[in-house]
């Protein structure tokens, strides 16, 4: 395996393993100051992320909708093509009267040892914004 290979497969083990552990600050020093994380649906967070400050404000208002519950947790092997990485996860969260409970795939894109970009991949769309709601 080439440095190259590894490379992007190392800074996303860095990232989970900080998410997994709670470490949100080295999560954080992971991406790119320019990272785009682009969230699917049709609910208060879906859109496109800009920059560490977008991001954080994003995972917060996550934190925050979930009464502290959101977790995530990665379910396989990362997957490496290149500067992509492909992970299975399952999240998982609760609130006053919802909860929820899926596997997803999280597709980072690694280059010069920072994340630039996360597009997040969810097994049930419309329960995941039925749970995060309209805002």
């Amino acid at each position: 395996m080439t440095e190259n290979q590894t490379a992007p497969a190392a800074v996303a083990a860095a990232y989970f393993d900080a998410l997994g552990g709670g470490d949100v600050p080295t999560a954080m020093a992971q991406l790119s100051p320019e990272v785009v994380w682009y969230q699917p649906g049709a609910n208060q967070f879906s859109g496109d992320h800009v920059g560490v400050e977008g991001v954080g404000a994003l995972l917060g208002g996550m934190m925050e909708a979930s009464e502290g519950s959101f977790q995530l947790a990665v379910t396989g092997p990362a997957m490496v093509n290149g500067e992509l990485v492909a992970v299975p996860v399952r999240f998982t969260g609760a609130r006053s009267g919802a909860s929820m409970d899926m596997a997803g795939v999280d597709l980072l894109t690694v280059r010069d040892g920072k994340i630039v970009a996360v597009h997040l991949f969810s097994e049930d769309g419309a329960a995941e914004d039925a749970f995060w709601g309209r805002g």
